[in-house]
């Protein structure tokens, strides 16, 4: 079951895949982590699809990374007296606070914060911005705004807020039912929506207290102005780029994508390309040729991880989607010239022992053509500086935790394994040459550099690196 490939392949579950047989079927196509969209998963069907991934994990003999995605708070308007309205550009429309309202020239919305918060010329967009208004001016529980885009609108239709730090959590109480559901279950990584800033991340950082890895999704302007700090608290970034377009220019959209990779990068902290990535796979059994082009500059730019949605979760073709994305990630980074895109973007070490250890691992390994890098791993930091170093040698990140193998699962390179507790440095070269050997990353004569902290067993202690030689000691 060794990737041919780098780059991590995240897929949903929906409808269209979410049994036994189909989940088997896309984990054999490729795919690496399996996300579970919150928004459309009962806590029993979550339970159930839980079980039969780590049934599956252990069938397979890998660790599979198990995602939940929190729906996030969902701003709708009300219902409209009179039903659908058509707005005109031009046109001036009082939004009043309420599920609905008795004059038809009104337009509700069920939600004081946005009373609260939204400011004069600032932007409130309907249905994923078909419809776009400015704010005039406001009251507590009315505000008159002019109409910039017209269309129809409708009841219940999203409302996104552009401009306007919301003074909201990015937890509704479904998502906290719904985290504790994942967390009792024992998930891998929870992902948050909605995040505004970094508070946001704290909230859940709290409640998960290490037991996942917490991906922010960028999807928001405002968390864009606070990337830096965000990215200090979550183990992870995804670049949402469905409502990232919607609330932001979508010509900002590409350059935001590398900006939310290269820092993520930087950090060494896994990011995923998602949204609409082969869209048209949802009908189509083949993507267009712009939607392979989307896929592999992801993966020049050397994401983490790429991700379908609705493509695998309710298309009539989810294993051929992800064995397509499996395909592209697999003849990018074949190409000539992918290693010295991915080593233009490198970044120095920083101050630390760990990096200056991480960054002499990727010399040696280029100098002496080692056959693989193999991290002894036991909270996941070795193997995440040894993936940000981004080699072009294969890594393996070998761990005696298989909760740590599961969240690795969706990092950059890394092929994870557990392998039993070592006391001794010997100990420890000989479960690595082993591994090496029966995965078939090397073979007898060849070079493997293996790091890891000594002592062992010590978490965050990367300070070693040793040279060794297959069919010797």
């Amino acid at each position: 079951m060794r990737r041919q490939r780098k780059t991590k392949i995240v897929a949903t579950l929906g409808p269209a895949s979410n049994t036994p047989q189909m989940m088997a079927a896309l984990f054999d196509a490729g795919a690496d982590v399996f996300r579970i969209n919150m928004s459309h998963t009962p806590h029993d069907l979550l339970k159930r699809m839980h079980g039969d991934l780590r049934a599956l994990g252990q069938a397979k003999g890998r660790p599979i990374g198990i995602l939940v995605d929190l729906q996030g708070p969902k701003i709708r308007l009300g219902t409209l007296k009179g039903g659908p309205r058509q707005l005109k550009e031009g046109e001036k429309i009082r939004l009043v606070l309420g599920e609905t309202s008795d004059n038809p020239d009104e337009v509700p919305i069920p939600h004081p914060e946005i009373f609260q918060a939204i400011k004069q010329k600032h932007a409130l967009l309907i249905d994923d911005g078909k419809v776009r208004l400015q704010l005039l001016k406001k009251a507590d529980t009315y505000a008159d705004a002019v109409v910039v885009v017209g269309g129809e609108i409708k009841d219940r239709k999203g409302v996104n807020m552009p401009d306007t730090l919301l003074p909201m959590s990015a937890i509704t109480p479904k998502d906290r039912s719904d985290l504790d559901a994942a967390m009792a279950l024992g998930v891998d990584w929870v992902a948050l929506s909605f995040v505004q800033r970094p508070e946001d991340i704290a909230e859940v950082k709290k409640i998960v207290a290490g037991r996942a890895g917490v991906l922010a999704k960028i999807e928001k302007p405002k968390a864009m102005a606070s990337l830096d700090q965000i990215l200090e608290l979550c183990d992870a970034l995804m670049v949402a780029r469905g409502d990232l377009g919607v609330e932001m220019p979508l010509e900002a959209v590409p350059g935001l994508q590398k900006q939310i990779t290269r820092a993520a990068r930087k950090a060494g902290k896994p990011v995923v390309v998602a949204t609409q990535m082969l869209e048209s796979m949802i009908q189509s059994p083949t993507p267009t040729r712009a939607e392979v082009s989307d896929v592999a500059t992801a993966v020049y730019d050397g994401a983490d991880a790429v991700m379908l949605s609705a493509e695998s979760a309710a298309g009539a073709h989810p294993v051929e989607a992800v064995t397509m994305m499996d395909h592209i990630a697999c003849k990018v980074e074949s190409d000539a010239i992918y290693q010295s895109m991915i080593d233009s973007q490198r970044n120095p070490p920083e101050a630390t022992t760990a990096d200056a250890i991480m960054a002499a691992v990727h010399e040696v390994t280029q100098t002496i053509n080692a056959k693989a890098i193999i991290c002894w791993t036991q909270s996941g930091s070795t193997a995440l500086r040894a993936a940000r170093e981004r080699s072009q040698a294969p890594i393996i990140a070998l761990t005696p935790s298989l909760d740590t193998a599961r969240r690795l699962s969706l990092v950059w390179g890394l092929h994870c394994l557990t392998a039993d507790e070592v006391s001794t440095l010997d100990a420890m070269v000989d479960q690595a040459i082993a591994f090496a050997e029966r995965e078939g990353f090397a073979k007898a004569g060849e070079r493997v550099v293996i790091t890891g902290g000594v002592p062992l067993g010590v978490t965050g202690t990367t300070n070693m690196l040793r040279v060794a030689m297959l069919g010797t000691k």
